[in-house]
């Protein structure tokens, strides 16, 4: 599963996600792309069975580029304990996802071999999205 290799601080706060994304709302490697329609966070797990339900339609005949990377660790405290004695350890790591963010991208196949793909990758993700064309962000 991804992960960064090592953090210069181990937790984090919950932080908002407010606002469109303004980086990597663009199809900038395959023809086809799954966009955020709004924001949350998307855990490592959910990235990786998105991306194997992907290679699983697409019959590894094609390409696919995961244009997100979980590098915030959320943390949770352990079932039935106390209020107090600090922050909760790592219990899995997500990444922030603001709406208008291209999540995967898929290239080199047929159009309706790339959007069952995606379809499927979308009902794996914990927020909702849209399958967008290189040439529908052209048109706009």
């Amino acid at each position: 599963m991804l992960m960064p290799k090592r953090v210069k601080y181990r937790k984090q706060m919950r932080g908002r996600m407010r606002g469109r994304a303004s980086r990597g709302a663009e199809i900038h490697f395959g023809e086809y792309g799954l966009q955020s329609l709004e924001p949350g966070w998307v855990s490592a797990r959910q990235i990786e069975s998105a991306r194997r339900a992907i290679v699983r339609e697409t019959r590894r005949r094609g390409k696919v580029w995961i244009r997100i990377f979980p590098d915030k660790p959320i943390t949770k405290r352990a079932a039935e304990s106390r209020m107090g004695k600090g922050k909760g350890a790592v219990e899995f790591w997500a990444a922030v996802v603001k709406p208008g963010r291209v999540l995967f991208e898929v290239g080199s196949m047929d159009e309706e071999v790339a959007r069952e793909a995606l379809r499927l990758a979308a009902h794996k993700l914990s927020v909702k999205t849209r399958i967008i064309a290189r040439e529908d962000l052209s048109g706009e």
